[in-house]
């Protein structure tokens, strides 16, 4: 089954561009394409899009603004953030409204559709700037803090945490910890009721929050 693909670039050469490139792979395909915020989470409900390819400064609503209500509506709808903007604050901002992949617009191709299709799989998608920036940061916090926080999970489920914020699938952490794909899908339905999360943008941030994201 192909991935359902919205653009949403305000420059109408960037979406000709991004369209380029992506039908050139087989298993994804456009299903629309918008110039603003208002057009994209319209467009978003009309096409019910797998992923949604959000550019950040957009006219009339910006793409932090839209992504969060696209999402609101549309939780199984992963979105990917491809800005000029990488900036510490417009990156938390993304990741805050339910965004689970970043990329600078001077990504390679290859990393954009391997981003599209990471994201279309529930996991997380950085490129290598957004992934510094990231650690750096979480890094000078703990400098900083008191006491660790102590998480409510598991030690299990802390493990299954790492997995799912590192980017695995739900069969990628079965088979590295031994266990069925139901016993993942358990463990993960606990992790975000203990955690309050409801999708895994918030699952991403808590495990960069409390130092479990070992591979970054």
């Amino acid at each position: 089954m192909s991935i359902k693909l919205l653009l949403v670039d305000d420059h109408a050469v960037v979406r000709e561009g991004i369209k380029s490139l992506v039908e050139a792979s087989d298993d994804i395909e456009i299903v629309g394409e918008a110039g603003n915020g208002e057009e994209a989470i319209l467009k978003a409900a009309e096409a019910n899009p797998d992923v949604v390819v959000m550019d950040v400064n957009l006219p009339e609503m910006n793409g932090i603004a839209a992504t969060q209500r696209i999402l609101s509506h549309s939780p199984y709808t992963s979105v990917l953030v491809l800005s000029t903007s990488r900036d510490k604050a417009c990156v938390m901002a993304a990741l805050k409204a339910g965004a689970i992949g970043f990329l600078g617009k001077d990504c390679h191709p290859r990393e954009l559709v391997e981003g599209i299709r990471a994201v279309a799989a529930g996991r997380s998608y950085f490129c290598g700037r957004i992934k510094d920036l990231l650690l750096k940061d979480y890094t000078k916090r703990i400098s900083t803090d008191s006491p660790d926080p102590v998480l409510p999970l598991s030690e299990r489920e802390q493990v299954v945490l790492q997995h799912i914020a590192s980017g695995r699938s739900t069969k990628e952490t079965a088979f590295s910890l031994h266990v069925s794909v139901k016993t993942v899908e358990t463990h993960r339905r606990r992790i975000m009721q203990k955690l309050g999360a409801h999708n895994t943008a918030e699952l991403v941030r808590h495990a960069i929050r409390e130092g479990l994201v070992s591979t970054w």
